[in-house]
């Protein structure tokens, strides 16, 4: 069955841009996107423009004539459409890794000085079921929810899958019906690759199956969230810049799953980490927790008192001050720029001086040691104050775990840990 434009791209707020990419590789599922995605916009009154953006990643002698071939496609069809190079040194080894990294980025780069706020990619049904078996084949968890139907990058950009329910062959057939042809990309058929290994592995029947556990998973994964996402309203304060204060009787929670949950968010959100603790160590923390015993997860000190459980940055590994600083994402925490003539750096032992929240009724020692590890203005060796106003949540969009990617299916939650920190972010899907 060929997919129909209308029912993918229903429902998605184009009203709200003046420009969308669509990533187009010149594979038969990137250029199906490209032009579904044309036939739609070509019945809107008012539509976005649209540009086509090929990655090339200078990996594979080909690729500059691949980004050609789409770029003649696009110019026979009156599409606007850029190529962008990954430039520089490649690292030796976890390239594949680099260069989705890279891809995003060049993306966003592209989406950015078009004013778009969508950026369209081509994953399908066949790549979900694929993604879900890596995935379990490496016990990931919460990764069994396979691939988000939408990820906001950098709390700005949506990278946003529509064709997840269509599968390679009806797309292709598509292409084929408008007598369009496209470009096999023969790592595809490289068998050093995991996926392709799993892509050649899995029968209809395997594939049918893991499409059904990722709609499972997504959903109990959404629904965690909810619920996580309630705990942290109802139990978490901001009480100071960097310092969060929990309820005891959170950790006493009846339920215990949501309870794990929030607590890792929380964690992964006052230490900046990149990616959610681990659930053995986090339960071990918990369960201590209810014992009175302090910690250590994921760069947050968690440290039990009688007026309730604190958490803050660790003071360690913090970011160094060397050299200006434009914006960008400090310490995985706070989006900063530096004025000229300044650099952003903790105020360690400078906190003893600058006390942003005199508050005796808050430990003392818990106020220097969040502020310790805040982010300061300073001009050679002397601090001269906040790198974010004292408002809080100022210089926070999302904050970590999902600073850099946020999978729609975490909305709920991250939405939580924004209204925490005071944040003005709001959160709605594309």
């Amino acid at each position: 069955m060929q997919p129909d434009p209308r029912q993918i791209f229903d429902g998605i707020a184009f009203s709200r841009q003046t420009g969308v990419i669509a990533a187009v590789s010149g594979g038969g599922d990137s250029l199906a996107l490209l032009l579904l995605l044309k036939e739609f916009l070509d019945l809107q009154a008012g539509a976005p423009a649209l540009t086509a953006v090929t990655v090339d990643h200078v990996l594979r002698a080909e690729a500059a004539e691949e980004a050609r071939f789409v770029a003649a496609l696009c110019a026979s069809r009156g599409i606007a459409h850029r190529t962008m190079v990954w430039r520089g040194e490649k690292p030796a080894t976890g390239i594949s890794a680099a260069a989705r990294s890279a891809r995003l980025s060049l993306l966003a780069q592209a989406a950015r000085e078009a004013g778009a706020g969508l950026v369209f990619t081509g994953h399908t049904r066949d790549d979900q079921a694929e993604t879900v078996s890596m995935r379990a084949g490496r016990g990931t968890g919460l990764g069994g929810a396979g691939i988000a139907p939408a990820s906001l990058y950098e709390g700005a950009i949506w990278f946003v899958r529509p064709l997840l329910s269509h599968g390679r062959a009806d797309l292709r057939s598509y292409l084929a019906s408008r007598d369009v042809r496209w470009i096999d990309d023969p790592t595809n058929d490289d068998t050093t690759y995991e996926r392709v290994r799993v892509r050649r592995s899995l029968t209809a029947e395997m594939a049918a199956r893991r499409i059904a556990e990722a709609e499972t998973a997504a959903a109990a994964r959404i629904a965690l969230g909810a619920r996580a996402a309630r705990l942290i309203d109802g139990h978490a304060r901001c009480v100071a810049p960097g310092l969060y204060r929990v309820d005891p009787a959170f950790v006493e929670n009846a339920d215990a799953e949501a309870a794990l949950y929030a607590l890792r968010v929380l964690t992964a959100m006052a230490g900046g980490a990149l990616h959610l603790p681990s659930e053995e160590p986090s339960a071990r923390v918990l369960a201590g927790l209810r014992a009175g015993v302090c910690a250590t997860l994921s760069r947050a000190v968690i440290d039990r008192r009688a007026s309730g459980i604190y958490l803050h940055r660790e003071r360690r590994n913090l970011p160094t001050g060397t050299g200006a600083m434009g914006e960008g994402l400090w310490d995985r925490r706070y989006r900063l720029s530096a004025p000229e003539g300044m650099h952003i750096a903790p105020f360690g032992a400078a906190a003893h001086d600058l006390l942003l929240e005199a508050n005796p009724t808050l430990p003392q020692d818990l106020l220097f040691a969040a502020q310790f590890a805040e982010p300061a203005l300073w001009r050679g060796d002397v601090c001269i104050g906040p790198a974010r106003t004292a408002a809080p949540g100022s210089g926070i969009g999302v904050p970590a775990p999902w600073a850099h990617l946020l999978p729609s299916f975490d909305i709920d939650v991250a939405q939580a840990l924004i209204r925490l920190v005071g944040g003005k972010t709001v959160l709605k899907l594309p």
